[in-house]
């Protein structure tokens, strides 16, 4: 089974990036010869995903411009202006409920989830996640954990022996891991978001793993929240 549709999240303001981001938006910064975003549309679309929603905010006519309708990676880009449309970026949750025409029919129908600011050279959008994800309708998401940074010591989610995505918050007293900003999820994730509304996606988690309807796994192969302007130095100077 292919999942057909992506989100690719590209509408913050990169606060932490200036002053490149105060020109540039971080997901068209380049990284090892073109734009980070570039890196997700091609795994993408090797992947077999054909229609991509690009949700964008801060300098968001940038997008169209550099990359056009995404015919040159077998891709349809859609574009979802949150700065034109409603004043700012409606942060992660209310992004995705923006989204939701263009990502799928049903509450049932699965998409990807990406975040246009993570380098993960190594993830081809696994078709086994796929399947495993697709034989369970209930589940609403299923994300990728990777190791915690120095910044983010406490992590964000554990994962129990059934797979389950568990939190701190519900009593999770377990080791926990930093969401990779990587997930399938379905419409229903996001059933509570009222359209055009800012909302943060944590709390739409936090209501899946109370129900048991988020699974996790851990990510393997390199990750990099590029964050700033000395890790993105940092990357385009090293080649491994």
């Amino acid at each position: 089974m292919l999942i057909p549709h992506a989100l690719i999240a590209c509408a913050g303001r990169g606060e932490r990036m200036r002053p490149l981001s105060d020109h540039t938006p971080k997901p068209l910064l380049v990284v090892r010869g073109k734009p980070l975003v570039v890196w997700h549309l091609e795994a993408l679309a090797r992947a077999g995903v054909r229609q991509v929603v690009i949700n964008t905010a801060w300098l968001e006519e940038q997008f169209p411009a550099q990359l056009g309708d995404g015919s040159r990676w077998g891709l349809q880009i859609h574009y979802a202006f949150e700065g034109r449309d409603f004043g700012s970026a409606l942060e992660t949750a209310g992004g995705i409920k923006n989204a939701l025409p263009w990502l799928a029919q049903t509450a049932e129908q699965p998409f990807w989830f990406v975040s246009g600011d993570v380098f993960v050279p190594d993830f081809d959008f696994p078709a086994a996640a796929v399947q495993a994800f697709a034989a369970r309708p209930a589940l609403q998401a299923h994300l990728w954990l990777t190791e915690n940074a120095a910044h983010h010591p406490q992590g964000d989610f554990g994962i129990d022996a059934e797979g389950l995505a568990r939190s701190r918050q519900q009593g999770f007293d377990g080791p926990c891991l930093t969401w990779a900003s990587l997930g399938l999820m379905r419409p229903s994730l996001v059933d509570a978001v009222t359209p055009g509304q800012k909302q943060a996606l944590r709390p739409c988690l936090e209501a899946a793993i109370a129900a048991e309807r988020m699974t996790a796994e851990r990510l393997r192969g390199r990750w990099v929240d590029v964050g700033s302007p000395e890790r993105l130095e940092q990357l385009n100077q090293t080649q491994d």
